[in-house]
């Protein structure tokens, strides 16, 4: 099932995710709709706060990305209560969107290389370490499961210049091609 993406200003986006164990109710199903939800968006992952749930769980298929960056072929992942061990690197920027919040896109400043530590679908413990794009599209996933956004990490000004458009979405006042539930709008989906 498709469910709708929380749009910025959502408290939701907010909260530090809870962690989670295998006797999540029906996890199975809320992966194969979060899945779902991120394919008919056209996103490359999607976090739990992104449809209104506060826990420790992401996905992503960064396999349209393989085409620049062939390593991708085949990234998709479950991650299940991860912990970023270690970034590490010389920064770089990248231009980043995010489902919550549509329209804009920013550079952002992320180390390279990462290991992290999570739970797969079938609650395996497993550590790997991620370069590149891989490591990033984790760290943003990862940074909404710590109530963190994207818009949070680019500099002062530019996001004095954005303030308007997060307002606007805030409020509904954006066109997209799926389906959103916006705090500021009572009933609009």
């Amino acid at each position: 099932m498709i469910r709708p993406i929380i749009a910025y200003g959502d408290p939701v986006l907010r909260k530090e995710g809870e962690e989670i164990d295998e006797n999540y109710p029906d996890l199975k199903l809320l992966l194969e709709d979060m899945f779902e939800t991120m394919y008919n968006s056209q996103g490359v992952g999607l976090a739990a706060p992104q449809i209104g749930l506060a826990i420790r769980l992401f996905i992503v298929d960064a396999s349209p990305f393989a085409e620049d960056e062939p390593e991708l072929e085949g990234f998709k992942r479950v991650f299940i209560n991860p912990i970023i061990i270690e970034e590490t690197g010389k920064e770089w920027k990248f231009e980043e969107g995010c489902l919550s919040i549509p329209g804009i896109r920013e550079d952002v400043s992320r180390k390279p290389d990462i290991i992290v530590e999570y739970y797969n679908e079938k609650f395996e413990l497993v550590e790997e370490k991620l370069s590149g794009l891989a490591a990033r599209v984790v760290q943003h996933e990862y940074d909404h499961i710590e109530g963190v956004l994207f818009t949070d990490k680019i500099n002062p000004l530019k996001k004095q210049l954005i303030k308007k458009k997060l307002n606007d979405i805030a409020k509904g006042n954006i066109k997209v091609s799926y389906r959103m539930k916006f705090p500021l709008v009572k009933g609009k989906h």
